[in-house]
């Protein structure tokens, strides 16, 4: 069935994603310094990335959660089951690293949280960033600054949800609001407000007391991601309206959690393109800069992924059976170069 709809969403997409490919020829005339600083933000967002997983793990590791994570990036694009086949496959092989499987399951829930819940509240908070920004000129930096704002709110509200269980009840009881006021359903949604609360203890419970170096990590990685397209953007020689760069990010960054495709493949492309349009992006000039900011973060990571995967079998092929015992669970602190979560155990619901 979810083979079926995805074939059926890349059908109805086809035509955005043909037109995206096709302006392949207008990569010759970019201007590669801005380009190359399209790759360099997409490592820097990856890197925040590894960080945030790093916390949660309580490990200074680098090699294993790098590798699992590129890993795991490939085989929930091309395998059935999307993001539960990465976190999957993810767990699997940082277990041969030494990590315990509840350990990482737990670290894994609670970086997966709090990207979503960046991605979530980014439309939200940049709305003020947005309505300020409309009657500005156009200009990249103006689109940067505005950004800054947005992101530096993200990082306040965070801090506050973190800290305070009101901010958390507040948007439990909104969200709540509209989920029952806008689709019409059997039984109406509750306990929205306790869920918020109880995953945000989960969460803080987790990381320790590192919460905010792992808050920074998150925001960190969406920010950088969001820098990528202003690259993209200037590598095209596009002067956009600022508001509107930002609403374009917001837009692909939710078009992106649709599951009937790895990454919102199509969907995203889509929806980039019609929303750069419409913030005075040449048609031509949409096209080619989503398609070098999709070439960047989504397409590049497979192959470093396959490469990621290979350099992790030959470091660590003859880690589990030295490290095992005979039950053939990990014995933490054995073995070369291995990865073992340490600190206390942590809370799980």
């Amino acid at each position: 069935m979810l083979l079926a709809v995805a074939g059926l969403s890349l059908y109805v997409f086809l035509p955005s994603l043909v037109a995206v490919a096709s302006s392949w020829r207008s990569l010759g005339h970019l201007e590669w310094g801005f380009a190359v600083l399209v790759v360099a933000c997409e490592a820097a967002s990856s890197a925040c990335l590894w960080q945030l997983d790093r916390i949660a793990l309580h490990t200074r590791s680098w090699f294993p959660i790098a590798a699992a994570q590129l890993s795991g990036n490939v085989a929930g694009r091309i395998l059935p089951g999307g993001g539960a086949t990465a976190t999957a496959f993810t767990v699997s092989m940082l277990r041969e690293a030494g990590v315990d499987v509840g350990e990482a399951t737990a670290a894994f829930t609670t970086s997966t949280l709090l990207q979503l819940a960046t991605t979530l509240a980014l439309p939200v908070l940049a709305l003020p960033a947005i309505l300020a920004g409309a009657p500005v000129a156009h200009s990249l930096s103006t689109a940067a600054y505005l950004g800054l704002a947005a992101f530096a709110l993200l990082l306040a509200a965070g801090a506050a949800a973190f800290t305070y269980e009101r901010p958390l009840e507040t948007a439990g009881r909104a969200a709540q609001w509209l989920l029952n006021h806008t689709v019409r359903r059997h039984t109406p949604v509750s306990g929205l407000p306790e869920k918020f609360v109880a995953d945000r203890n989960f969460v803080r419970s987790t990381l320790g007391g590192r919460w905010r170096a792992a808050g920074l990590a998150a925001v960190g990685n969406t920010g950088f991601d969001y820098l990528a397209l202003l690259c993209a953007l200037r590598a095209v020689g596009a002067s956009p309206r600022p508001s509107l760069v930002l609403l374009a990010y917001t837009s692909a960054e939710l078009l992106a959690l649709v599951p009937f495709t790895p990454g919102g493949l199509g969907f995203v492309e889509a929806g980039l393109v019609g929303t750069l349009t419409a913030a005075g992006v040449p048609a031509h000039d949409a096209l080619t800069a989503t398609l070098l900011y999709r070439l960047m973060a989504y397409w590049l990571p497979l192959p470093v992924g396959g490469i990621a995967y290979g350099l992790f079998r030959l470091r660590y092929r003859n880690v589990r059976s030295s490290r095992s015992g005979s039950d053939g669970s990990p014995i933490p602190g054995s073995g070369e170069g291995g990865i073992v979560a340490s600190g206390t155990a942590r809370t799980r619901r």
